[in-house]
């Protein structure tokens, strides 16, 4: 890639980190949005977007749980299920003519839930699931995040939000700390595939830690980030689009 090419992707990468650590995540499936708009290889999307995934979610839990917004037991209880789950979908390697297509259909599922219209609960009581059914939900999220190189916290936040279990602020506390570790068991089911990071990589990086930093800021400053989220979901569905029908 030529040096305006990076920089333009580092650009939209950092702004990709600002829009998802507002509201806990860490942004690969806006990560592998931007570089599939850049036609960049499937064997390079997936490494890259865990390992920007876990500088952005490693900084976003840092912050959540300084502020106190992290349900501990709660996420535990999804991690169990989930981490040993992301590490066996790591071991599958997809072909390009499968991987960009089910990529895509992830993008279009994370734009739908960016351009929801309303709010998706507001909570005052929440009860947490019992035990199987938490560790079942991480373990399903988990599988299909090592799978796609996402780090499934566009899917957990939507869920513990429509069934109750946790207020709005602590579910971007618990989602942080799900990526985070879904996304390093993910990464560490398939080593080999560190071979195929782009050498841009550091440019990316501090795009996206500068983004988070920014991000995590406005997350827990309570500043609304609905219309640049819907923003977001508008991009998803072309770069979903686009996969699949390449």
């Amino acid at each position: 890639m030529d040096t305006t090419t990076v920089l333009l992707i580092a650009a939209l990468m950092g702004l990709i980190a600002v829009l998802y650590t507002s509201v806990g995540h860490a942004g690969a499936s806006g990560y592998l949005a931007i570089m599939a708009l850049f036609a960049v290889p499937a064997a390079t999307m997936r490494p890259t977007a865990l390992v920007l995934n876990i500088i952005v979610a490693s900084f976003t839990t840092f912050r959540f749980a300084r502020a106190g917004q992290v349900n501990w037991r709660l996420l535990l209880l999804f991690v169990a299920g989930a981490v040993p789950a992301a590490f066996i979908a790591g071991l599958i390697t997809l072909p390009g003519n499968i991987y960009r297509p089910l990529v895509g259909m992830i993008l279009l599922l994370a734009a739908a839930r960016l351009l929801w219209p309303r709010e998706i609960a507001r909570l005052g009581d929440p009860k947490p699931p019992n035990m199987a059914i938490g560790v079942a939900s991480g373990a399903a999220i988990g599988f299909l995040s090592g799978l796609t190189g996402t780090g499934g916290g566009i899917f957990l936040s939507p869920l513990i939000l429509f069934c109750g279990w946790e207020a709005v602020r602590k579910t971007s506390g618990i989602a942080a700390g799900f990526i985070l570790c879904v996304s390093i068991a993910g990464l560490a089911g398939n080593l080999s595939s560190v071979g195929g990071l782009p050498p841009e990589l550091p440019y990316f990086i501090g795009a996206v830690a500068l983004g988070a930093l920014v991000g995590t800021q406005l997350g827990l400053s309570r500043l609304p980030a609905n219309r640049l989220l819907q923003a977001l979901g508008c991009v998803l569905v072309v770069a979903g689009a686009k996969l699949i029908l390449s």
